[in-house]
């Protein structure tokens, strides 16, 4: 695979990951293409072919929504993400898109002033991607966080 593909499919993981360890969760759709797929499930589920996700979105509009939640109707503690991702493993080519494995793990600080500064291991498990370039600029159209456990010790709100 050429090495500027790999390069721009680097920034793309790693920008993703600053954007939402940013808290600029409005920018974050913008990575998906206009119908994507982006689901995190439990291993679990995955293993025994239960479609059920913690978190489902299928277009770029129902991600958009999935922000406007966050922002004004969940109500949950605030906190802020920090990614720490592997290397991206390429898997090959398929329908005209990229195919991507990269593990990951995100640690949460606790903002809020009763448990400020705490922070604890919150998820982890690995991206499956399927990512394409439109208008020369590299999009998921698909990004399916598969983590280890279904145990969530409170309400998922921001993505991973």
């Amino acid at each position: 695979m050429d090495l500027k593909i790999r390069a721009e499919i680097d920034d793309l993981l790693a920008t993703y990951a600053d954007c939402i360890d940013d808290d600029r969760l409005e920018e974050w759709p913008d990575f998906f293409t206009e119908r994507c797929l982006y689901k995190v499930i439990p291993l679990e589920n995955e293993a025994l072919g239960l479609p059920i996700p913690l978190m489902y979105g299928d277009s770029r509009a129902m991600l958009k929504d999935r922000v406007t939640a966050h922002r004004k109707a969940n109500l949950f503690a605030p906190h802020l993400y920090r990614h720490v991702l592997s290397r991206p493993h390429f898997l090959g080519e398929a329908d005209g898109a990229v195919k991507v494995r990269s593990n990951y793990a995100i640690f949460r600080t606790m903002t809020d002033s009763a448990e400020y500064g705490r922070t604890e291991l919150f998820s982890v498990g690995v991206y499956y991607d399927q990512i394409v370039f439109e208008d020369g600029r590299a999009m998921f159209r698909e990004r399916i966080a598969v983590v280890d456990t279904a145990r969530v010790q409170t309400l998922l709100v921001t993505p991973l």
